[in-house]
Parts: C-alpha cells; structure tokens; sequence
C-alpha cells in the first residue's frame, strides 16, 4: 500500500499533518501534569541519567543564548540554567559579582503546548526563579525567533513528535548561530534483538496499562509507545541532520539505545 504523501504517522495510525499536529497538542495537554512520572514510567527513571549526560555534553556557560524546544516543563532548561550557576558560583570562577543580563545570556523555551509551559512556569516559581526564562508557544517546524539568534538549540523527548521532522532540523538550522551546536535528546532503537524484544514486551505491555492506572490514560501511552517505534533510527535520523545543513554530526548511544543523544554543528 503506497502512503499518500501528504500523510504521516501518530503512532501506528494515518493521518494528515494537520491532523497528527493537533492530535499531539491533545496528548500532552493531556499529559502536561504527569510529564515527569510519563518520562519514569517510559524509562524507569532512567531519563534523569540521560538528560544529565546531556548537560554535560553541552558544558553550559555563561553568555550563551539557549533554546529548548519541546521543553515547556523545564527539564532541560532547569539544568542549563543550575550548571550554568554552578560555574558562576565555584571557587575557580574568576567573576565573583552576578553577571549581568547581557553576561548571563538567555534560556528560552519554546513548546507546542501551553499546557506544558504553563506547568513549567509553576516549577520556575516554585524554584524561585522569577525571571531569567523566556516561554515561547510555538511549533518546531516553524519557530518564532529570528535566523543566526541561538547558540545551543536543544530538544529532548520531542523531535519524535514533530510532523515534519525535515523542517524541524531545517529550523533548527535556521535560528542557530554559525558555529552553533544542535543537541537532540530522543527514545531510539536497541540494536541487541534480545533486549530489543525485552523492551518491546515492557514498552507494549506494560507501559499503556500503568497509564491507564496512574494517569487513566491508555491512549496518550500507547501512541507514545508507538511513536517511539516510528522515530528513525539512529544513522537515519543522522543522515537527515547533514542534508538539513549540520556539520560534524555524530550520536552517543544511551542504555544500548533505548535512548541517544544526536549532535552537530551549523557551519
């Protein structure tokens, strides 16, 4: 059966790209409030670990303009902006004043979801961070900010949602800097078939019944489950990083790639 071209998956279900754009704004409005026990239940923690190797692949500083799309509940942007702190705050930091705005750079976020972001405001507050964030409703294929304008561009748990996953790396591309760094953060592709078939079994079995009994929603987990499955595997989704424009790219396998971390450069 040949796919119409204007189709695309939600999970294992055709549809049209408007249809799967809004379908996925309804499974994390959804799940917006159970964001971080989704991620427990997917990985059984583990994402916190994945999400920690990924800050220190990035080795954030000061001065720099971040942007973490799909990351309205603040997960990755909270981390950037802790390491960031650390840094300023160590006894080798040479800086011993708060550095200004400017010196300081920014962290801007921008999801989909209002839902999401308005979720990770709360826990901004509830941290004490009042400002210091930009939350930014938006769609990954087409972003709101200017071209040449970020300096590390981050995505986590999130490009496996993105309709169009070409354009989203074109933009990407985009609003980076030249000499800009891109980072995606994504469920992947275990490559040893009996692993593989374990965590089939345990993504497939289990996963959508916990949702339905934590959260009483079967639906969002099992396409969330299925998603994962429809995502391209790891030399694919590289290969489609150097035909959007990036340089130097290269992935890091995480728990034998049940997760990976891609990356590349903007030349």
């Amino acid at each position: 059966m040949i796919q119409n071209p204007e189709s695309t998956q939600f999970g294992t279900e055709t549809v049209t790209p408007e249809e799967k754009t809004a379908k996925v704004r309804g499974v994390f409005d959804s799940v917006a409030d159970q964001y971080d026990l989704m991620n427990d239940l997917m990985s059984g923690g583990v994402h916190r670990l994945w999400k920690n190797h990924l800050i220190r692949k990035i080795r954030p500083k000061a001065g720099l303009n971040y942007l973490d799309v799909a990351g309205g509940t603040g997960d990755i942007a909270f981390r950037i902006k802790d390491a960031i702190e650390k840094k300023i705050l160590s006894p080798s930091a040479t800086n011993v004043a708060p550095p200004s705005p400017q010196e300081e750079g920014s962290i801007t976020l921008c999801d989909l979801n209002w839902d999401m972001l308005r979720v990770g405001r709360d826990r901004a507050i509830d941290k004490g961070w009042l400002n210091g964030f930009d939350w930014v409703t938006g769609n990954a294929e087409s972003l709101p900010l200017p071209s040449d304008s970020i300096d590390v561009y981050t995505i986590a748990f999130g490009l496996r949602n993105v309709t169009r996953i070409d354009d989203g790396l074109k933009e990407a591309y985009r609003v980076l800097k030249p000499g800009g760094r891109f980072f995606c953060l994504e469920f992947s592709h275990v490559k040893n078939p009996l692993l593989s078939r374990l965590y089939d079994g345990f993504s497939f079995g289990v996963i959508p019944h916990i949702g339905q009994v934590v959260a009483n929603d079967r639906a969002s987990y099992q396409y969330l489950v299925e998603s994962i499955r429809k995502f391209p595997k790891q030399n694919a989704l590289k290969q489609r990083m150097i035909e959007a424009g990036f340089a130097k790219c290269s992935y890091d396998n995480l728990s034998f790639g049940i997760a990976a971390i891609h990356y590349g450069i903007k030349i």
